[in-house]
């Protein structure tokens, strides 16, 4: 079903129309059934010198739902009490509703056509990627970032095509703002971060993609005792989220955990996999790696400047 975003015409002016002790309520109704909407989602908002204005409360309808319903509309509001329509009487619209107008046949087969070209626009939407790092020691040259390079050059191994975001701050507000922008503005399919996942004041990745999409799914890879080192978090976890039509994807900092997060991840987007799915791929490969190390160094593991115990990690 091809969905169209009215992009704020929402208007329908019916003239002429005359009313003569019509019912408003079921002139809306009448409306919304021939757009196939709930009768509450369709109002009229005006009428005057013989002109009816109609408000769709819905900003996104079904576009076959709409095209050449100019007569069906006009039929089913003249059959109501106190409705009355003539020869002249005609439907119009500033925006995506001025299709109701158009010749069915032509408009279903520009439909088709469009729905192929809505289709093949979300597929390399899909395909492109956005690459953030993290934290103050990449963005004053302290350290090298190994992760974008090598997050890049797998992605484009793989079809994708892949941009250098820039480095992100120490900042949930900031974080979620810099996300935030390049989803709406960038026309990406997946954006990936890497480091600020950490259970440290600083770290706020993953909190700031729970800002954008509450529902994040964000699975622990290790869990600490809060107040044990500059441990403020009671964890370590990723996090996988959505906003608007991008996937966010938060990994750790460390190099050898963000190359092994690559084959989970990329199944995952590969299959369209829900964000639980993806997560849980992710994490699970991250926790046989932590319990790895944390047996070659017996029993203890330092993560991104913080010593896990054994003892304190639960699954």
């Amino acid at each position: 079903m091809l969905k169209s975003n009215l992009l704020q015409k929402t208007e329908l002016k019916i003239d002429p129309i005359y009313l003569q002790s019509a019912n408003l309520t079921d002139i809306a109704a009448a409306a919304a059934d021939v757009l196939g909407l709930p009768a509450e989602e369709v109002l009229v908002v005006d009428y005057q010198q013989r002109v009816l204005v109609l408000d769709i409360l819905n900003t996104c309808v079904n576009a076959y739902k709409i095209v050449g319903q100019k007569e069906t509309l006009l039929k089913s509001l003249a059959a109501l009490p106190g409705v009355s329509i003539t020869d002249e009487t005609s439907v119009y619209s500033n925006g995506m509703l001025a299709w109701i107008a158009l010749d069915e046949r032509t408009a279903v087969e520009g439909l088709k056509n469009s729905g192929q070209l809505v289709a093949e626009i979300r597929q390399n939407i899909a395909k492109r990627a956005a690459v953030f790092s993290s934290g103050a020691e990449i963005e004053h040259s302290e350290i090298e970032d190994t992760n974008t390079p090598a997050i890049k050059a797998h992605l484009e191994a793989n079809g994708f095509k892949v941009s250098t975001a820039g480095i992100l701050p120490d900042d949930r507000i900031l974080i979620a703002a810099r996300l935030r922008e390049a989803a709406e503005l960038g026309g990406y399919g997946v954006i990936i971060t890497t480091g600020g996942v950490g259970a440290e004041a600083k770290d706020q990745t993953v909190e700031a993609i729970q800002e954008l999409d509450p529902d994040a799914a964000a699975p622990y890879i290790c869990r600490f005792e809060i107040g044990t080192g500059r441990h403020v978090k009671d964890g370590v976890r990723i996090a996988v989220g959505g906003f608007r039509d991008t996937t966010l994807i938060a990994l750790p900092g460390p190099n050898d955990e963000v190359l092994a997060s690559l084959g989970p991840m990329l199944d995952g987007l590969n299959n369209k996999a829900k964000k639980q799915t993806i997560a849980e791929a992710i994490a699970s490969n991250l926790r046989d790696i932590l319990h790895r190390k944390m047996k070659t160094r017996k029993g203890s593991w330092s993560h991104e400047g913080s010593q896990l115990h054994l003892p304190h990690r639960r699954n």
